[in-house]
């Protein structure tokens, strides 16, 4: 992966669990990286855990815990489009996927990092991945960037096979605890487990970073 890196994600902390790590390796090697987050996470069902905050005063919250995520990662591009969370999927698709075609050709990234159409779960995911293809779609084959997918469903390797690429960001592992750390209201229960065991799961998590690469031919 060489070259500038633009991610897209719908929610606060969607970077954080999917691809924190290669964010931060990418960092490392000096590119830049833009991410475009759609929206606050505003509906989010965590109020922090135990609970610490009120559903008004939630998107300031997790605007600022986004913000010191991207601070641990290295993020200096945060773009916040500021799409209601949970109605990313009644957006236009053909407007929302012309304006991630725009930011592409501004942004010029070698690689983009976004969901993978069909087995990203949340309605907003897979919104946003449906725009991100198609935007990708109508880029001539010898200059679309690499699209990396992340799925996550429970169908995912069964119908796409094991990933087609995965990073080992066991050295990132503790900088990835920090920026899902960042994110508290949304993962402060997750990170009591990181802390008080040895779970398979979630060392996996820590340490490796699964993507697909999608079949636009």
């Amino acid at each position: 992966m060489k070259g500038p890196l633009l991610v897209i994600f719908p929610h606060p902390d969607d970077e954080a669990f999917s691809s924190a790590g290669t964010i931060i390796q990418h960092r490392k090697e000096g590119w830049p990286v833009t991410y475009v987050c759609l929206t606050l996470g505003e509906m989010g069902r965590n109020m922090g855990s135990p609970i610490f905050t009120t559903r008004e005063e939630l998107p300031k919250i997790r605007k600022h815990e986004l913000e010191d995520a991207c601070e641990v990662m290295g993020i200096q591009d945060l773009r916040m489009w500021g799409l209601r969370d949970k109605t990313v999927e009644f957006e236009d698709e053909e407007e929302l996927s012309a304006r991630f075609r725009s930011l592409i050709d501004e942004v010029n990234p070698a690689t983009v990092i976004s969901f993978y159409p069909g087995y990203a779960v949340h309605p907003d995911h897979e919104a946003t991945a449906r725009a991100v293809v198609r935007a990708l779609q109508e880029i001539e084959d010898s200059k679309r960037p690499e699209f990396l997918g992340v799925a996550f469903d429970r169908r995912t390797e069964e119908e796409l096979g094991q990933p087609h690429v995965i990073h080992d960001v066991t050295a990132e592992s503790e900088q990835k605890k920090a920026a899902l750390f960042a994110h508290r209201s949304q993962t402060e229960g997750l990170l009591r487990a990181i802390d008080h065991a040895e779970n398979a799961h979630v060392m996996e998590l820590l340490q490796r970073e699964r993507f697909y690469h999608y079949p636009f031919s």
